[in-house]
């Protein structure tokens, strides 16, 4: 357990110089923005869903928290610049049902507030800041980076047209080079296709003063870790397949189609709002913890715990194969040794109660800068919305 003098965010350093982060902070906020402007007329106004948030809310709520923790320092004494933003916008006392019937402002109004609150960061970034600043301005860019990613599978729920341009190259192949991929990896015998990690000492979570975290990620512990073999490549279509035919068959009864596939002449998946062959080599997604755990059952074998999927993610890159996606693992989200909660509380303290799974990785839709090792995504096991899949481990 680690134990400082100063507050553990103030061991978040070294910051990102002001020039990076105001490009960082207006590659976020341009971004934002042109997925709200460029939505067709009517498609703000979403069905009532657990698995999204209104559009128009979700973009106040996000302007919101950068005021709130970068211009008012987390206090509700330090007054909006937008008036009853607090009752409108505060996440964490604005219950999910109830944001589809809060009577925010126009979005005109939203976006002028958004435009004000950027612009003064901007400005606070041309001159010298502390590291308590620094920090705060790093935690609003990376939630607002989450926030579009999860606009990216909100569009993906609703079968909308892609908001934005991935950050990374897409999953889907020509048809001509998913077939060669299958027929390659059908090739291979299939301990070729895992990667043995003998038993080892392995130093979990982050160590103080090398960059931006967040407290779920605190601190560094030593664990002792058993030998296991983890697969190069996450569960592709082709395999996912096989185990719904084994299912439609009589086999086992476990099997859910996934409700992006459909079988015509050709078994096709939806992607955003069109629908295109079924890419056999590409990596299966949107697959909940469950179903992965089914598929693992039937299969043999069994999903990794985060600690084995951050080790991969510590191998040079040529030795493994990145899904982008975000991968499920078989750990709870709990907290590690001597935890203490960072400003934001509400970031992870209240997840901690059992009922979510961790994930790794990052997708397509995640920028670079929010993708590290350490990183500790976490989901309830049901939800499949997001852009998720899963590899697996021997047993």
């Amino acid at each position: 357990m680690q134990s400082f003098p100063r507050p553990d965010h103030h061991h978040y350093g070294p910051d990102p110089k002001p020039a990076l982060l105001i490009q960082w902070l207006t590659q976020a906020n341009t971004l934002t923005r042109s997925i709200l402007q460029n939505m067709a007329p009517g498609n703000e106004k979403v069905p009532q869903l657990n698995s999204v948030n209104p559009p128009y809310w979700e973009f106040g709520h996000l302007t919101w928290f950068h005021e709130f923790w970068v211009q008012r320092q987390g206090k509700e004494t330090n007054t909006s610049r937008l008036t009853n933003a607090d009752q409108w916008f505060n996440s964490t006392f604005i219950q999910h049902t109830n944001r589809w019937t809060t009577p925010f402002p126009h979005i005109n109004v939203l976006l002028e507030y958004n435009a004000q609150v950027i612009e003064q960061t901007l400005s606070l970034l041309q001159q010298p800041q502390s590291s308590e600043i620094l920090y705060f301005i790093q935690l609003a860019i990376f939630h607002q980076d989450m926030h579009n990613e999860a606009f990216a599978y909100t569009w993906q729920t609703l079968g909308y047209p892609a908001p934005f341009e991935p950050f990374h190259s897409d999953v889907f192949l020509t048809e001509t080079d998913s077939f060669n991929r299958r027929q390659t990896a059908q090739r291979k015998e299939q301990l070729s296709t895992y990667i043995d990690f003998p038993a080892s000492s392995f130093e979990a979570g982050s160590r103080p003063d090398s960059g931006f975290i967040f407290d779920n990620e605190k601190w560094l512990h030593t664990l002792d870790m058993p030998s296991f073999s983890i697969a190069r490549q996450a569960v592709s279509n082709a395999e996912y397949l096989e185990f719904i035919e084994s299912a439609q068959s009589g086999s086992h009864p476990l099997a859910l189609l996934p409700k992006h596939w459909k079988k015509e002449d050709v078994w096709m998946q939806r992607y955003f709002n069109q629908w295109v062959t079924l890419d056999l080599s590409a990596p299966v997604r949107h697959i909940s913890y469950w179903d992965a755990q089914q598929y693992c059952v039937w299969r043999g074998v069994r999903l990794p715990t985060e600690h084995e999927l951050t080790q991969l993610m510590y191998l040079d890159q040529h030795q493994w194969v990145a899904s982008q996606l975000w991968e499920w693992s078989s750990s709870l989200f709990l907290p590690f040794p001597g935890f203490t909660s960072d400003p934001y509380e509400e970031y992870s303290k209240p997840w901690f109660d059992g009922n979510y799974q961790v994930l790794k990785g990052g997708s397509s839709y995640t920028p670079e800068r929010l993708r590290r090792p350490s990183f500790r995504n976490f989901y309830t096991p049901t939800r499949a919305d997001h852009f998720c899949g899963f590899r697996t481990c021997l047993l």
